[in-house]
């Protein structure tokens, strides 16, 4: 998703008590990071605007969420919307960090002693072409990299509009030996394949009538 230039956002990161800008330093350290470090730990995958990270977090306190994101402009708007939900009620922000990385070089922020108990990956970028195939967050080369890091047994969350990504995500889950436990090709008919959260990319493509695609695999 293309976004125009945020002047502010630069500045409001680096003045966030929850926003990383040295993901690097805090490889197989990510859990001590938290208020509650022993909680379960759970990645987002490119998170855009941060609807879905700053709803997952505010409903599960019990749990730890770590948001990537690569572009400033989407992780200020990330770090805005967080701010909004929990203010709701006014709670202190102590579940959630954000970090602006690069997911194909996640093995330089991420490894085994960060012991990640699950993935979201919300409407990746399909990249069409063959040739860019690799980039996919889905692709197999992606995946035995989440595996370094992931538990035994830790889920993987994906959900897209494009129908070719997934079909062929299925088969690069197959192919990294992830196990495949639930697949839904239309998700707004099926209200309790799981705890879903709109994401802005959903709404807008529920508008148009487009199904999202969604499944659970488990490592």
């Amino acid at each position: 998703m293309r976004i125009r230039y945020k002047p502010w956002a630069r500045k409001e990161l680096e003045e966030s008590l929850f926003y990383r800008d040295n993901p690097e330093n805090l490889k197989g350290k990510w859990r001590a990071e938290f208020l509650n470090k022993d909680n379960p730990f759970f990645v987002e995958l490119g998170c855009g605007k941060g609807s879905f990270i700053a709803n997952k977090a505010f409903l599960h306190p019990e749990n730890n969420y770590l948001a990537i994101d690569l572009v400033d402009p989407m992780l200020g708007l990330a770090k805005r919307k967080i701010e909004e939900v929990y203010s709701k009620e006014n709670r202190n922000i102590s579940n959630v960090l954000l970090t602006r990385f690069d997911i194909e070089r996640i093995l330089l922020i991420l490894d085994e002693k960060d012991s990640v108990d699950g993935l979201y990956i919300n409407f990746c970028n399909p990249w069409p072409r063959g040739k860019h195939h690799k980039k996919r967050l889905t692709h197999t080369r992606q995946l035995e990299h989440y595996k370094t890091f992931l538990k035994p047994d830790a889920k993987i969350y994906f959900k897209t509009d494009n129908d070719a990504l997934f079909e062929e995500s299925l088969n690069y889950f197959s192919q990294a030996n992830i196990k495949i436990l639930k697949i839904t090709r239309n998700l707004q008919l099926e209200p309790n394949f799981w705890e879903n959260i709109e994401t802005e990319h959903e709404k807008m493509y529920g508008e148009q009538g487009i199904k999202i695609k969604a499944c659970i695999a488990q490592v």
